[in-house]
């Protein structure tokens, strides 16, 4: 029985041996870094859509090859956690997408899937952006208490404590939760932090492509104008909506929807009917159609002039305009 064991195995090493065998692939830091720039593709496609739903399916199959690759050849322990990070960013563009598209129980999925992913990576940084995130899908659900607790996770990392940029986002994200929760004290402070902590960064340091692709002074800009809508406090928001899309950059198309969208929120609240009108007027037809969060917020937007100015020629010009806008979806 021995011999023929031993046997067995010498023709095995033979067979492998030989000329024209299949070797065992070997994955590399070279498979990562392909994944990384079909991330970039993805971060991109976020920033100019926003919210479809084919970005979230695209985000999620890329997720499934990156889990794909851990089972497809050898690999070192470092490139295999970096497998389970980029498995783990992909799952966490498809849950963003999906909170966009206010799709919240698909989000809710992706991100069970996201955080058992980032936990085997180890990776800090996608840590933070999942549970951030996580606080930012349950602020948009209307549940503070679940938001501050997740976003908390986030402020918690250690790379809050190396890297002022990522405490920054998370003071942020915090301070437009207590705007949500109605908490005017706990807004302006930790908005004051935020913008301190940003301050301090290093702009040199290394860090995400989806760090770098979107948060800076025009974010945080976004976020005070959020809290500031939810807080009533309507001439402060539209300060924070000038000055955000004053900085924001070229490719950050969804922000500056939902930013426009925001500032004639605040017009109108205000009593600027004519004004409010004319701003909301310039939203892009395709972020109006096709974007959920911007679609809704201009119905609401739409609702409330009909309410401030009844038959008025500007409800009128708003009605003409809205038609041209479902035309061309």
């Amino acid at each position: 029985m021995k011999r023929r064991t031993l046997v067995g195995g010498v023709a095995a090493a033979a067979a492998a041996a030989a000329p024209g065998a299949a070797a065992p692939r070997r994955i590399g830091m070279s498979d990562v870094d392909r994944l990384q720039g079909r991330f970039a593709e993805i971060i991109a496609s976020d920033h100019r859509h926003g919210g479809q739903l084919n970005i979230e399916r695209r985000a999620a199959t890329l997720a499934d090859e990156a889990l794909n690759l851990q089972n497809a050849g050898s690999a070192t322990q470092r490139v295999r956690s970096n497998l389970y990070a980029s498995a783990a960013a992909f799952r966490s563009s498809a849950m963003w997408a999906a909170i966009d598209g206010r799709r919240y129980e698909d989000a809710k999925a992706h991100m069970r899937e996201a955080q058992a992913l980032a936990e085997m990576s180890g990776d800090q940084a996608i840590k933070f952006r999942i549970w951030s995130h996580t606080g930012t899908m349950y602020r948009h659900l209307g549940r503070p208490a679940d938001a501050f607790a997740a976003n908390n996770v986030a402020r918690n990392l250690h790379i809050t404590r190396r890297d002022p940029l990522f405490a920054s986002l998370g003071l942020a994200r915090q301070a437009a939760i207590h705007g949500a929760a109605h908490d005017r004290t706990g807004t302006h402070r930790a908005f004051e932090q935020a913008q301190d902590a940003m301050l301090r960064a290093d702009p040199g340091e290394y860090r995400p492509v989806w760090m770098l692709a979107f948060y800076g002074q025009a974010e945080l800009d976004s976020l005070a104008l959020s809290a500031c809508l939810a807080l009533g406090d309507y001439p402060t928001a539209e300060f924070h909506a000038h000055r955000c899309l004053s900085t924001l950059r070229p490719h950050m198309v969804r922000s500056r929807a939902i930013t426009t969208t925001r500032l004639a929120h605040a017009q109108l609240s205000q009593g600027a009917a004519d004004a409010a009108t004319a701003t909301a007027m310039k939203v892009p037809a395709d972020a109006a159609t096709q974007h959920a969060r911007v679609a809704r917020m201009l119905q609401e937007f739409g609702a409330a002039l009909r309410a401030t100015a009844p038959g008025s020629p500007t409800v009128q010009t708003w009605t003409e305009h809205t038609a041209i806008w479902r035309a061309s979806a």
